[in-house]
């Protein structure tokens, strides 16, 4: 299986606006193990970027005063990512972008504009980690420090170093325990790495050791915990497993 981590960076937040893309970085995984298969591209946006993007990725005006146009690398990018799975984190704002280069480009050549969905299936990281962790924060920087990713090298946002920290919580999220056993930066590390399981001894308890006290709940601290259970339910769209569970018992 091939799926391509993608990330851009932008002269703003609104395509809408006419606000462009800047940078496209997007990592491969083939089978879940990262390959050394990059692409990334600066671009020229024929537009000032806005202030408050460059203090986001700190990509200037004229850093990309030279570089191509979004016109010149789009079959480039196509080829990269036609017949492959997506993952984007908040993937409306990425698609939404790219999508409107190809409507621009298209216009301009009187031709029928291709839809990023048109050559890829996309998977949202964002609708999923909302799924899995209702009503916490799910920002990349939350979702690093809840699977333990390492990003202190995350400086300023960019587009291929993004996709690298993607591609690391995207493994982490929904590979259950893997991370247990393998190297969770492996964008760092050679895609040969061995894994080798702990061989820690095995400390057995006493059979003879005390039974532990079992404290039952209040009745105050099974209603907040009620309470609790309907507002992930809630959160979650019917999907709360403890409440299913408490329902079935």
């Amino acid at each position: 299986m091939r799926q391509i981590i993608l990330d851009t960076e932008t002269t703003g937040l609104e395509p809408s606006e006419g606000h462009r893309i800047i940078e496209i970085g997007c990592v491969e995984l083939i089978s879940r193990r990262p390959s050394n298969n990059r692409y990334q591209q600066y671009l020229n946006p024929e537009r000032e970027i806005d202030q408050g993007a460059i203090e986001v990725h700190g990509i200037t005006n004229e850093q990309l005063a030279g570089k191509p146009k979004f016109a010149d690398i789009a079959q480039s990018l196509l080829d990269f990512i036609e017949g492959a799975e997506l993952i984007i984190h908040n993937a409306p704002f990425d698609l939404g972008f790219l999508n409107s280069e190809l409507s621009r480009m298209a216009k301009a050549n009187g031709g029928k504009a291709v839809r990023i969905e048109d050559v890829s299936t996309v998977v949202d990281t964002l609708k999923l980690a909302r799924g899995l962790h209702p009503g916490q924060k799910n920002d990349l920087d939350s979702l690093c420090k809840r699977y333990n990713v390492d990003n202190s090298h995350r400086t300023l946002h960019g587009a291929l170093l993004d996709a690298e920290i993607l591609a690391d919580v995207y493994l982490a999220m929904t590979g259950g325990q893997a991370a247990l056993f393998e190297d969770t930066h492996s964008h760092l590390k050679s895609a040969t790495t061995s894994h080798v399981a702990a061989t820690s001894d095995i400390r057995r308890l006493d059979p003879k050791r005390p039974k532990l006290p079992v404290i039952a709940p209040s009745v105050e601290e099974l209603a907040a915990h009620a309470d609790w259970l309907d507002e992930l339910d809630m959160k979650s769209g019917g999907k709360c497993v403890w409440k299913k569970l408490e329902l079935t018992s």
